[in-house]
């Protein structure tokens, strides 16, 4: 089913999408607009996805017995290889 609502843009943004639109990059501002709102929906549920994933992780840890945890001497990079590997990804 569709709903026809009203939407207003500043300028800018009435610009880019009568640009897309003239590119052939979507049918028309309407599909523009569809297409930016499925895009903010699947990256909510990557979002969500990632949040549970971390919070199993975080009762899984909880759960865990401080005898099972694994010590770090001052040797243990791991924490800096991270920070190099989410340094890179910036």
């Amino acid at each position: 089913m569709t709903i026809k609502t009203t939407v207003s843009f500043t300028e800018r943004h009435h610009q880019f999408a009568k640009q897309k639109v003239q590119e052939g990059s979507c049918a028309s501002v309407s599909s523009l607009v569809a297409q930016g709102i499925e895009r903010l929906m699947q990256e909510e549920q990557e979002r969500e996805a990632v949040l549970a994933g971390m919070t199993e992780a975080v009762r899984a840890r909880l759960q865990t017995p401080r005898s099972e945890f694994i010590e770090m001497d001052e040797n243990d990079t791991m924490f800096d290889d991270i920070r190099q590997r989410l340094s890179k990804t910036e």
